[in-house]
């Protein structure tokens, strides 16, 4: 006896004598187990490789889509089903960018790091929009991670040249916290398009001075109540800036070192990667708690990175200081290019 019969037009079968019927075409599925409804079956032109009826199968009914496009779920033998219950597409699948593209962006800005004393989000946060398909946030939240072992690598690899301030480096990330506070109230009061243009302004004249004044070699900063206070207030600047621009770290710290205090090259670039490491890991930190932090990228990134950095303090030390000033200048202007256009594009928009 065949267990399956079937209700079809809304007209009920001799054997059906439970519940009333639709009026619209309607197939009802009966089985000793279950009770199962679905819609009409679909009007399709014959010819595309659709099936037009549940029973089309040789094997007998199974569910065909839905009038909604979507399948229907299979009746499960032994549990009663909701009527009319459609299946729920999962969502869209995170955004996994290609290994290679990684690894060539991380060996990009971990080169940059070393040689130049900044962390190397200038470059990686543009890569990862551009070639590895990350927004914004997630681009700027993976650079942040990649940034901290880079960093750590670069501070080191300085370090052990002796090229590295320790207790500037303290007064300055100390002036960096409370920059970066102060940035963020800043943000909600000041005019913003003007703050910006005078910022662009600054990092064209530092670009100037770096790439016409060769900087010394091998001297340090003497650290007196005035040189002092004027670290704390460097770390501030850099933490505001930071926070209003999305610009900062070794960009303003390696500059000022330089050209305020009197610092050697590679002592401002050494003791600027070491600044840079505790803002890295509270960035990164905050911004895994909201959310935006794709570990995969930053870490495949800042892997790589970390074996590039120690070319990049070898190139540090072989490149001659003039040399190093000019293309410090070339990245400057840079940033100072890159602020530019995305200031125009906000006033365009409104």
């Amino acid at each position: 006896m065949d267990a399956t019969r079937k209700l079809v037009n809304g007209t009920p079968s001799p054997t059906t004598s439970r519940g009333s019927v639709a009026a619209h075409p309607t197939t009802v599925i009966v089985t000793p187990f279950v009770i199962a409804t679905a819609p009409p079956p679909l009007s399709v032109r014959p010819g595309h490789g659709h099936t037009t009826s549940l029973d089309a199968h040789p094997d007998g009914p199974r569910a065909g889509p839905s009038s909604c496009g979507a399948p229907l779920r299979a009746a499960s033998w032994g549990r009663p089903q909701t009527p009319g219950r459609r299946t729920v597409a999962p969502g869209p699948q995170p955004h996994r960018p290609a290994l290679v593209r990684l690894v060539v962006i991380g060996l990009v800005g971990g080169l940059m790091a070393g040689l130049f004393g900044v962390g190397g989000g200038l470059l990686m946060v543009p890569l990862l929009i551009t070639f590895a398909g990350l927004d914004q946030r997630r681009a700027a939240a993976a650079s942040l991670l990649a940034i901290v072992p880079t960093s750590v690598v670069g501070a080191t690899g300085y370090a052990l040249r002796g090229e590295v301030d320790v207790p500037v480096a303290a007064l300055v990330a100390v002036g960096g916290v409370v920059g970066a506070h102060l940035g963020a109230r800043l943000m909600r009061v000041l005019p913003r398009p003007w703050l910006r243009w005078m910022f662009i302004t600054l990092l064209v004249a530092v670009a100037a001075y770096m790439a016409f004044v060769e900087p010394a070699r091998g001297t340090q900063i003497d650290l007196t109540p005035g040189s002092g206070a004027g670290l704390l207030a460097t770390g501030v600047v850099m933490g505001v800036t930071a926070g209003l621009f999305g610009v900062g770290g070794g960009l303003i710290t390696v500059p000022a070192l330089i050209v305020l205090f009197g610092a050697g090259d590679l002592v401002a670039k050494g003791t600027s990667l070491l600044v840079i490491v505790p803002t890295a890991i509270a960035g990164t930190w905050a911004n895994h708690r909201g959310g935006q932090l794709d570990v995969r990228t930053g870490l495949v990134v800042g892997g790589c990175g970390t074996l590039a950095s120690f070319g990049g303090v070898e190139l540090a030390f072989l490149v001659p200081a003039h040399l190093s000033g000019v293309l410090f200048a070339a990245l400057v202007m840079t940033s100072a290019v890159q602020l530019t256009i995305r200031t125009l594009r906000r006033r365009r928009r409104g």
